[in-house]
């Protein structure tokens, strides 16, 4: 298990950027509104102390550095009623597809869309449960596969439907890869402390307004049974984060159906974490974009 409670990765208001171990007020879980923690030292994936330094929080950013994550991988249609509204039937077996390391970005920053994503419709919000692993697992039994969790965040799989569907050849990540298009955050609540992640509430707020509403009871390949899958001769590492899937209501399925806007804030939260706030921002061209 890991020393921390509900790790961060901050920058302090002293100018350096630590892990730490947030300080929330009673009875708060959402780690966004932590102003304070313990500074950790040593590595968070193998030997590590919370120690008694307090560093006041300036910012936050994502709960991992990108030189410590290892791959990105993510699950497709993985709610029953998400699959529903995209007329698509339950998958037999998960869904896999990756983000680059580039996509990741913090619980605050900006979604960044290129010129190439601006173009056609379908910028998307995917609300996401997302694992982080502590340990390396291979050929992991589903019944021992959560002892492999570092810990919990939420996540926004930002996709555009027209790349994902239309232009990418079948291959999915080619519309959820951009730079900036996986806010995770806004820290990684221990296994701990979250004993069971298939019962959790999770949603998107779109400019306030709830637009994705769910629990993860709904996923169709829960945690314990996902990790146990990807392991199957497979190793996974430490810093490999895994996003789960998304629940019923984004804007593809809604009729009519919902698009993402240069201005729009999403806010994507799930219950004994917290929430990621961010503003999606159209990039303008730096060069004359080349024909594809």
């Amino acid at each position: 298990m890991p020393a921390f409670s509900r790790l961060i990765r901050f920058l302090a208001k002293d100018g350096h950027v630590y892990y730490g171990d947030a300080l929330l007020p009673s009875g708060v879980s959402d780690i966004a509104k932590a102003t304070r923690a313990r500074v950790i030292q040593g590595d968070i994936f193998g030997q590590h102390r919370v120690t008694e330094q307090v560093a006041e929080v300036k910012m936050l950013l994502a709960p991992l550095a990108r030189k410590d994550i290892r791959t990105v991988r993510c699950l497709g249609l993985n709610y029953a009623q998400h699959a529903k509204e995209a007329n698509m039937p339950i998958p037999k077996f998960p869904v896999l597809f990756y983000k680059p390391v580039t996509s990741i970005t913090g619980p605050t920053d900006d979604i960044p869309v290129a010129p190439i994503a601006q173009d056609g419709e379908g910028l998307d919000y995917e609300c996401e449960l997302v694992v982080v692993i502590g340990k390396e697992a291979r050929d992991v039994p589903e019944s021992r596969a959560l002892d492999y969790v570092l810990g919990y965040a939420v996540g926004n799989d930002v996709s555009h439907r027209d790349w994902q569907l239309k232009h990418g050849g079948g291959q999915w990540s080619l519309g959820k890869g951009f730079d900036g298009w996986a806010p995770f955050g806004p820290g990684i609540v221990s296994s701990s402390i979250i004993r069971d992640p298939n019962a959790l509430k999770i949603s998107t707020k779109l400019n306030g307004q709830t637009v994705q509403s769910s629990t993860t009871k709904d996923m169709i390949f829960g945690v314990a049974k996902t990790i146990s899958f990807l392991s199957q001769g497979t190793t996974l590492l430490p810093g490999d984060v895994i996003f789960t899937g998304t629940p019923q209501g984004v804007g593809m399925g809604r009729k009519p159906q919902l698009w993402l806007k240069d201005g729009d804030k999403v806010e994507v939260s799930l219950e004994g974490v917290g929430s990621c706030l961010n503003q999606v921002v159209f990039s303008k061209p730096s060069a004359q974009p080349s024909k594809l």
